[in-house]
């Protein structure tokens, strides 16, 4: 059970303060006109209250426009993933709690009854309740036209979705005959897992409520085949790509593409306020700028935003640095709390025979660890600061392990010739390189996303040292969205991106990264697709050490202690160290993250992840806060 009785204490002293609470620039002038509710009226009865004191955060004041860059629409996503607000959340300690919810009561993983919080409200004013979360089960996740595949894979345990009950307008309840663990964790992720919707809103875009003549007009209108298609494209929350939709977020997309500026407000309903009672967010407006991601660090560097993480990367530091002095920004460098900062990912279900036989013998996989000079990366690279070693836990997570770290991942070229000599390899052609087991030179076409500029540096280190042992690596470079078409029809031989999402792990969170269950994990996508889609498209698991993470993955579902769940995690990296199934570097780098100097309650010092901190999300931007009452002069009308 997740407890409120800290939400009830926070929340009994702050009706004596909420009198004194003041409206934000923006919203004021609504209020005076008559065309919005005062804060008070705006609020739930028992909105969260946030734990800024507890944290040491300043109390804030309201306005701003917070200056930030995108290289295309689709990025908007990530403002999504900033906003941070979920159902339950973790906090800056990783302690999952309510945010959206008033309460949790969660009976041994079988059963979570949600409570809702009394009066919350969408951002257009319209009650948030029990009937959004109805609508989405019955008529989005159940409807076969909207959702294909069936409810989210983490809603199903064992092929069972759950029980869903509708108890009263604040409260319902989902159970399982079988422990479903990674139901309130998945909820809590980075991309948000909505399993509710606007019902109010949404309900015109649906054949079942709609006008399905003026759907099918609208949907050909915009050369869609059906009004599924057209209810999917509206019903996007985290693409921020529907300005009429509402939202539960703390700032609202008001701008829709094309655009080269796209506007964000705030949610004059949002649930959240401070410990003196003043709703937040504080800062007004989010102010989203399209620009070319080569030039976010020049941008940043010029004084062009007020808070940037995207697109840079270490080697920017230095040159963001340089800019401080002039343009009144700083320059903070949180740890990446990533299995590795640069990882090498054999797919394990190529289409191509000779390569996937060779990608799956350990041998292999072990030798082109082995040939990796790490030291030379850190030093180049990381500027010395990074932890050399495989694709595992950091050393600030209590699943991490020394032996797990260093398995396999020291730099020994004879021991990786020899392994590579005992896994077929040992002809060669005159130039040194290998040939492979039916003639062909072996020639390694790693892919990697053309805007990964970092990883590209580390293959080009890399490729030198698998040249030392008779393996020519062809690096492709490509786009983000070719290259994962590729991967999932089997088409990639040997894929680099980053390491593990959540390095940062506790036993408590599903080590879904480590079994082959999605298929945007680039060493098995194909199994990866198996599993998602229940068997409907890609392949079984067929090799047993992959078979051995799934078996694992299922004793941490039914494990019932946490010790149990200890041991099930420490199963799965020992067995990755040792099998070298993604081929970890260096990790720890560093994330740069420009910020103005006015802007304050951003930490000097954190961990920086996509999961499970969401970015920046975790430390709850809607607390950032314009020291000054203006920010720049510069911004959007």
């Amino acid at each position: 059970m997740i407890s409120r009785r800290t939400l009830l204490v926070a929340a009994a002293g702050l009706f004596a303060t909420r009198a004194l609470a003041v409206e934000s620039p923006l919203l004021g002038p609504l209020v005076a006109a008559g065309k919005l509710p005062p804060q008070a009226d705006r609020l739930p009865k028992q909105p969260l209250v946030a734990d800024m004191l507890e944290r040491k955060r300043t109390i804030g004041q309201y306005g701003g426009d917070m200056r930030t860059l995108v290289a295309k629409p689709k990025d908007l996503r990530y403002i999504t993933v900033m906003g941070y607000t979920r159902l339950v959340g973790y906090d800056e300690d990783l302690n999952l709690k309510p945010d959206v919810l008033f309460d949790v009561v969660d009976d041994g993983d079988r059963s979570f009854t949600f409570v809702l919080r009394e009066g919350h409200r969408w951002s257009d004013g319209a009650p948030f309740t029990t009937d959004d979360f109805r609508f989405y089960w019955e008529e989005v996740a159940l409807n076969a036209d909207l959702t294909p595949a069936g409810p989210p894979a983490f809603m199903v345990v064992d092929g069972e979705p759950p029980k869903v009950e509708i108890l009263d307008a604040t409260h319902i309840r989902y159970s399982w005959t079988r422990p479903n663990p990674r139901f309130l964790p998945s909820l809590a992720g980075p991309r948000p897992e909505w399993i509710y919707t606007p019902a109010h809103y949404m309900k015109q875009f649906h054949k079942k409520y709609g006008d399905m003549s003026k759907l099918t007009g609208m949907a050909k209108d915009l050369q869609m085949n059906s009004w599924a298609a057209l209810y999917n494209q509206l019903d996007d929350p985290y693409a921020a790509s529907n300005p009429d939709m509402p939202t539960l977020d703390p700032w609202w997309i008001r701008t829709k593409a094309p655009s080269q500026q796209f506007i964000f407000e705030r949610n004059p309903y949002f649930h959240r306020v401070d410990p003196q009672g003043q709703q937040l967010p504080y800062i007004d407006r989010i102010v989203a700028n399209v620009a070319a991601t080569g030039l976010f660090a020049a941008k940043a560097n010029a004084g062009e935003v007020d808070l940037l993480y995207r697109s840079l990367n270490t080697g920017d530091i230095p040159m963001l640095k340089g800019g401080e002095a002039w343009h009144n920004y700083r320059t903070l460098a949180w740890q990446i709390a990533r299995g590795s900062a640069f990882a090498l990912y054999p797919n394990l279900t190529c289409s191509d025979p000779v390569w996937r036989a060779l990608n799956r013998d350990v041998r292999f996989r072990r030798a082109l660890s082995l040939s990796i000079d790490r030291h030379v990366l850190n030093n180049t690279l990381y500027f010395r600061r990074g932890i050399e070693g495989n694709n595992t836990m950091m050393p600030e997570s209590a699943l991490h392990s020394d032996e797990d770290r260093k398995a396999w991942a020291t730099f020994d070229p004879k021991l990786a010739g020899e392994l590579l000599d005992e896994a077929g390899l040992g002809k060669r052609e005159g130039s040194g390189t290998r040939l492979l087991p039916d003639g062909r030179v072996a020639e390694l076409i790693v892919e990697v996303s053309g805007e990964a500029s970092d990883i590209i540096d580390a293959l080009e280190i890399t490729s030198e040292f698998w040249a030392d042992v008779g393996i020519k690596m062809v690096i492709k470079a490509e786009d983000s969205g070719a290259l994962n078409k590729r991967a999932f029809a089997g088409q990639t031989v040997m894929v680099a991106s980053q390491g593990l999402d959540n390095a940062y792990a506790t036993a408590v969170m599903a080590p879904t990264e480590l079994a082959p269950l999605k298929q945007d994990n680039m060493a098995w996508p194909k199994w990866g697709q198996y599993a998602e889609t229940a068997g409907k498209a890609g392949e079984k698991v067929d090799m047993p050490e992959a078979q051995q993470l799934l078996d694992l993955y299922d004793r941490w579902m039914d494990a019932s202690t946490l010790n149990e769940k200890t041991n099930a995690w420490r199963d799965l990296l020992r067995i990755h160290a040792d099998q070298q199934f993604i081929i970890g570097t260096v990790q720890g780098a560093l994330q740069p993250i420009v910020v103005t100097k006015t802007i304050q309650n951003i930490p000097k010092k954190a961990i920086f992840s996509w999961e499970p901190t969401a970015n920046l999300g975790a430390y709850r931007v809607d607390e950032f806060y314009y020291e000054q009452k203006t920010a720049q002069a510069d911004t959007a009308p």
